[in-house]
Formats: structure tokens, sequence, C-alpha cells
């Protein structure tokens, strides 16, 4: 697992695939992108809001943590419909 920093309590990840896998077990699809003192990462969610909003609800469908790490080499397919770009807000 690439994990670079939490924002709002969500992960964000080097990778989309992990954001894509983490997302999934909140019901979610897709990723968007924060930049982080110039890097950027990959959030779960098309969206911040609805990552944030649902992880208020709970998991709904647990992911084991061996599944996180195995995507670490593997690439999901480009699920991000909502690409945001910036974020971050100076993180």
């Amino acid at each position: 697992m690439s994990l670079i920093t939490q924002i709002d309590g969500v992960p964000l990840y080097t990778t989309s695939a992990e954001a894509v896998l983490w997302a999934r077990q909140y019901g979610l699809i897709g990723y968007h992108t924060h930049v982080v003192l110039g890097q950027v990462g990959y959030m779960g969610s098309t969206n911040h809001a609805d990552i944030v909003a649902a992880m208020r609800g709970g998991v709904v469908n647990p992911i084991n943590p061996a599944q996180l790490r195995s995507v670490t080499n593997q690439s999901l397919p480009n699920q991000n419909t909502n690409n945001s770009g910036g974020g971050g807000g100076g993180y």
C-alpha cells in the first residue's frame, strides 16, 4: 500500500488502483486527485464530498487488506469520471 497522507480522514494513495479499490468498500466507484506538496495523489470516489459522506455511513463491502496491498503493482480500468486535477488545499 502506498499511502501519501489523509485528507479529512480519507486516504490519499500514489496509485489510482488503490484508491478505486478502497472506495469500493463504501459502494463507490472511480477516483479523483489531490496535489500534496507537488505530488499528485489519488483518492477513491469521483469527488471528495461523496467519499467523505460515504465514510460517515460506514463500510458496506469490506475488503481484505491483502487485496489493497496487491493492487500496488496492478492497474484497474480507469474509472475516473471527474478528475478534479488540483485540490489538497495546500496540504
